[in-house]
């Protein structure tokens, strides 16, 4: 079967024969400058899209803690009421919004297959890796990062989290952060970007939901497991799955670790560890049940990160993780120039790496 997609980019189109036998797709390679030039007005228009949807949302939530501060300055005392303030007007305006606007451009959803019980337990132990490996590497960078500016970096989310109701964080984080994020951040964009190729829509997936959290902290393991997810998202074509995935690991980072660290209070405990270990050790007996629970998930932790590890291995040496060209094929050495570097790409990365380097040197 043979079936012709045209994709406009500010008045150019690009024309694609896409032949589809027994399974196969024979695609066409872009070899025309004009061709190019297209396919790069095309990814600007998608970077504009989500730099459109950015404004978007901090106007609202800047619109929105004004009119609170009018109405109650002392809301702004409270961590919760702040996260409200915060999270309300992203997800009831800027992100429909966004929504909206990415319609506007022409998608096709991946091929579903059924996803085994068992390879979704096998997918949740390499999503763990992923991420908990990938939040050491963001630690290890943050704490070299800090070294070298001659103070910490702030690790704005887990101070925050410490101040929040366990209601709060779970509600955020568990339920409405991978449901909104799932859809905008992996439906959104892979169905967008698969045209150009399954690479090109994983790679872009991660890239712009790391870029998306603000911060270095998070930065790194967002983009690690963004791309996990895109993958799955790609392979299975069903969005449950990586919005579940999402949910689990949201709800051991975010809602468990903040439980198991309360449990312990690492605060008291430094402040008797610096009169002595004694003292630390009779502080460690006295609530010595929050310690085993503590030790029980850094346990847990390691024990993912190597059994994930080594499943994502040997799927890598299996060569598991083999991804399909799109219907358009960008020419080896354009990618990056292409999907990135055009005007409206470059305003959402500019805008979301000043973030970061803000939140580094705060």
């Amino acid at each position: 079967m043979e079936e012709t997609r045209v994709f406009a980019a500010a008045g150019e189109a690009v024309q694609v024969n896409a032949e589809q036998a027994d399974g196969a797709v024979h695609v066409n390679e872009i070899t025309q400058v004009s061709e190019l030039r297209a396919v790069r007005k095309q990814f600007s228009k998608f970077g504009w899209m989500f730099f459109a949807g950015t404004v978007v949302i901090f106007a609202a939530q800047l619109i929105t803690m004004l009119i609170a501060e009018l109405v109650n300055p002392e809301w702004s005392n409270n961590p919760n009421v702040s996260l409200l303030l915060s999270m309300l007007p992203m997800y009831l305006i800027g992100i429909p919004v966004l929504i909206l606007l990415l319609k506007l451009i022409p998608a096709q959803a991946p091929e579903r297959h059924r996803m085994k019980g068992g390879h979704f337990a096998v997918a949740a132990i390499m999503c763990y890796a992923v991420m908990y490996i990938a939040n050491l590497a963001g630690t290890l960078l943050t704490t070299l990062l800090g070294i070298l500016k001659g103070g910490a970096v702030e690790n704005e989310m887990m101070n925050l989290t410490s101040q929040l109701n366990l209601g709060m964080i779970f509600f955020f984080t568990v339920i409405c952060a991978p449901i909104i994020e799932e859809f905008v951040f992996r439906k959104m964009i892979v169905d967008r970007i698969l045209y150009y190729g399954e690479g090109a829509a994983i790679m872009l997936s991660g890239f712009m939901f790391g870029l998306f959290h603000g911060n270095m902290n998070q930065f790194v393991y967002a983009t690690a497991l963004g791309i996990f997810l895109a993958f799955l998202y790609v392979k299975t074509g069903n969005l449950k799955i990586t919005i579940a995935l999402h949910m689990m690991i949201n709800f051991m980072g975010g809602v468990v670790s903040t439980f198991v660290i309360r449990l312990i209070d690492l605060d008291a405990y430094m402040a008797y560890l610096s009169e002595g270990v004694g003292s630390a050790m009779n502080y460690i007996m006295d609530n010595l049940a929050g310690w085993i629970v503590y030790f029980v998930y850094i346990a847990f932790v390691f024990g993912v990160m190597l059994a994930g590890g080594i499943l994502i291995i040997v799927f890598l040496a299996g060569r598991k993780f083999r991804l399909r060209k799109g219907a358009v094929v960008i020419p080896k050495g354009e990618g990056f120039r292409t999907a990135i570097l055009n005007w409206g790409m470059a305003m959402y990365c500019i805008f979301w790496i000043a973030m970061i380097v803000m939140q580094l040197f705060q």
